[in-house]
Formats: C-alpha cells, sequence, structure tokens
C-alpha cells in the first residue's frame, strides 16, 4: 500500500500529474507530425487540417474546461482528472479509423471534451500539495508534460507511422493513455482541506467570476498567454510539415530533429521559468509575470530566424532558444492566477484562465496558420506554409506587450496565503 502521510508523497502526485499531462499533449499534438499523411490520405487542404488541429479541439475543451473545473472544486480533482483522461485517450484512439474530414473533425471534437476536465485540476491540486515559495517550481516540473509529450507524439508518431501507418499511431497512444487512468487513481487522492475553507467552499458556483473580471492583470495575462499560445499551438502544428517541405525530409528525420528540439530547449525552458519565478517572485509578485514577458520578446525574431535559413544546423541552433522561452511563462503565470482568488477557488481560476488561453490560442492559432497559407499559395507555393509562421510569430510581441501591462495591477491584485 501507497503511505500517503510520508514526506515523499507529494513529488509521487507531481510525477503522475507529469505522466497525465504527457500524454495530454502528446494526444493533442500528435496530429502535427502526421499533418502530411493524413491530408495525402483524406484530401485536406491547409484550411482544412488547420480547423480540425485548432478549431475542432478547441470548441469544447475551452467551453467545458470551466465547468469541469467548477466540478473538480465540489466532488474531487483526482476524480476529474481520471475520468477525463479515459475520456480523451478513447477518442484519440477513434481518430485512427476516420475515414474523412468530419469523421476526423468529430473524434478531435471529443479529444477536446476529455482533455477539457485535465488541466485547471492538475494545477489546483499541486497548489494544494506545495507551499508558495516552491509553487511555481512544482507547476513548472508539471508543466514539463508539455515539451515531453509533444516529442514523444512527434517521435512515436513519425516512427509508427513510417513503419505502419498514421491511424495505427493514433491507436496505440490512446490505449496508452487509457491503462494509465486506474494507475492514476489508484495512487493520487485529493489534499484533504481544513474545516475552514471547506465551510467556504460553499460559494456558488459562479462566485469565481467576478472576483477575477474585477482585476486588470487577470485579462492582460488570459490574453497575453492566450496570444502566445495562439502561435505556439500554431507552430507546433505546422512546423513538422514545414521543415519536412523545406528541407525534403521524411516522418523520422522531421520526427527527430523537433523532438530534440522539444526536449532539451523546451524541458529546460519551462523549469527555469519555475526556478526563476520563486526566487525573483519573493521580493517582488510583478515578476511572475515580467519573466514571460522578457521571454516572449526574445521569442519572436528566433523563431523567426530559425524558421528562415536554409541550413538545419543553424535551425536547430536558432529555434533551440525560442522552444525554451516560449512556454517559460507556464509555472509563473499559471501561479499568478490562482493567487488572484481565494485558495478554495483554485481550481475554477484556473479554468476561467484557461477559458481565455485556449479559445485565443488554440481556436484559433492553428487554423489561421493554415488559413494564411492557403492566402499565399498562389504567390509562394510550397513555402507559403513557412511565410505564414514567419507572420505567426508576431503575436509573441503582443503577449510581451500585455504581460508587461500587467505586472503593476498583479501586484495590486495578488492574495496573500494565510498561514
Amino acid at each position: 500500500m501507497i503511505d500517503r502521510e510520508r514526506p515523499g508523497y507529494p513529488g509521487l502526485v507531481l510525477v503522475m500529474l507529469l505522466a497525465v499531462y504527457t500524454f495530454n499533449f502528446l494526444d493533442r499534438q500528435i496530429l502535427g507530425i502526421l499533418a502530411k499523411p493524413i491530408q495525402q490520405d483524406l484530401g485536406l487542404d491547409d484550411a482544412q487540417f488547420g480547423a480540425i488541429g485548432g478549431i475542432a479541439f478547441a470548441l469544447l475543451y475551452s467551453c467545458l474546461g470551466v465547468p469541469l473545473a467548477l466540478l473538480a472544486d465540489r466532488i474531487g480533482k483526482t476524480k476529474v482528472i481520471a475520468a477525463s483522461l479515459i475520456v480523451w485517450s478513447g477518442f484519440t484512439a477513434l481518430c485512427g479509423m476516420a475515414g474523412s474530414f468530419w469523421h476526423l473533425f468529430l473524434y478531435r471534437l471529443g479529444v477536446g471534451v476529455g482533455e477539457a476536465g485535465g488541466v485547471a485540476p492538475s494545477y489546483a491540486l499541486i497548489a494544494d500539495y506545495y507551499p508558495i515559495e516552491r509553487r511555481a517550481r512544482a507547476l513548472a516540473i508539471y508543466s514539463m508534460g508539455i515539451p515531453i509529450g509533444l516529442a514523444c507524439g512527434v517521435l512515436l508518431g513519425a516512427y509508427i507511422a513510417a513503419l505502419v501507418n498514421w491511424r495505427v499511431a493514433f491507436l496505440t497512444v490512446g490505449l496508452a493513455g487509457i491503462v494509465l487512468a486506474p494507475v492514476f487513481l489508484w495512487i493520487v487522492r485529493d489534499r484533504p482541506r481544513p474545516a475552514p475553507v471547506a465551510t467556504a467552499e460553499r460559494v456558488p458556483l459562479l462566485a469565481v467570476f467576478p472576483i477575477l473580471a474585477a482585476k486588470p492583470a487577470f485579462w492582460l495575462m488570459a490574453f497575453g498567454a492566450g496570444f502566445s499560445s495562439l502561435a505556439g499551438y500554431g507552430l507546433a502544428l505546422w512546423v513538422p510539415k514545414i521543415l519536412m517541405v523545406r528541407y525534403d525530409w521524411g516522418l523520422i528525420t522531421a520526427g527527430q530533429f523537433i523532438g530534440s528540439l522539444l526536449l532539451i530547449g523546451g524541458a529546460g525552458g519551462v523549469f527555469m521559468g519555475g526556478v526563476l519565478a520563486d526566487r525573483l517572485g519573493k521580493g517582488d509578485r510583478g515578476w511572475y509575470v515580467k519573466l514571460p514577458a522578457f521571454a516572449w520578446l526574445i521569442t519572436a525574431p528566433t523563431f523567426a530566424i530559425g524558421l528562415a535559413t536554409p541550413s538545419p544546423a543553424l535551425a536547430w541552433i536558432c529555434l533551440l532558444i525560442p522552444n525554451g522561452l516560449n512556454i517559460l511563462w507556464l509555472g509563473p503565470i499559471t501561479t499568478a492566477v490562482q493567487h488572484l482568488a481565494p485558495s478554495h477557488m483554485r481550481a475554477s481560476a484556473s479554468g476561467a484562465f484557461l477559458l481565455i488561453n485556449n479559445l485565443v490560442g488554440l481556436g484559433i492559432g492553428p487554423w489561421l496558420l493554415g488559413a494564411i497559407s492557403v492566402a499565399l499559395k498562389a504567390q509562394y507555393g510550397d513555402d507559403s506554409l513557412r511565410y505564414a509562421a514567419i507572420i505567426g510569430v508576431s503575436f509573441y510581441l503582443l503577449a510581451a506587450v500585455l504581460g508587461l501591462l500587467a505586472v503593476r495591477s498583479l501586484r495590486r491584485g495578488w492574495i496573500e496565503e494565510r498561514a
């Protein structure tokens, strides 16, 4: 039996949450490396595939995130996370059976329904187990599931699709997630709350929204992160195909190139974001948003240079920097959002933040880059998608401006925890 009272148990909880989040992004972004064979097989243009990668997933994913976060605050976070894992993994497996645009669109809609219940309750569970002085670091470790999941998605998807076909890639990763769910539910438990907090928890379900809406920091951080995600999700879906066209690569070569960038740059960047925010934020809470803003300012030009260079070796060096910096915000900003509302509303506050972030980022990003590519096709031919991506990275600059504007209001709106 697992001793849930031992000092190392929060670390075990964090490892299990990281595993689930890895599957979250593996299932979400495996689509990117499989773009070329799927488009060829189902006869999809860039705009249609962008809709599948963005709008289809984000439509219900964004809208259901808030009610599922509210449900997690009421019935338990681990139950909602485990059930969500089963749902999104099952629909991922079904994607391998799609025979048309609408089949794949609807199955990706189902993936979004499942994943809607995974992230906000996980944020809140980490906040329950980790004190403020270590929380951004813990959230950053959890957020390493993004680059790890993306890397595993491109590597596994590339190898399985190359050796068998793209359909088996979806089936494999989907079934693996279903197997993980009961293991997670057996190991992880919600942390019991003291009686005063439990009493305070009996507030109207929508009580969190007026608290957040009255704070400019919430809107500035949500839309800042949203514009960053717009560029990030768009690039995650389309960069594999861009590299395959630009350098005439196969699936495996592109998968190795992108996977190495994500594992080295992405994992390192998101972890350092949490470490630096915990350290700098002790003296000035504004660093929880200043740090991401500075990172976004560097991300935009380095991404553009990396996508423009004709040399694969130089491209790898240039793209390593923004692959670390573009998701550095995850630990700092998710920590800051949870301190804009009382502690018993953490999952709900995270859900409200994710609603905006995902509607802007996931809902628009992949489709927008695909639509720009279609518009540029007559002028740039097969290179149109690369030019669309270079245009897309400008949204990081907008994210940086909003982040810097949020600094002062975050200091005013921050709610300190009671001892």
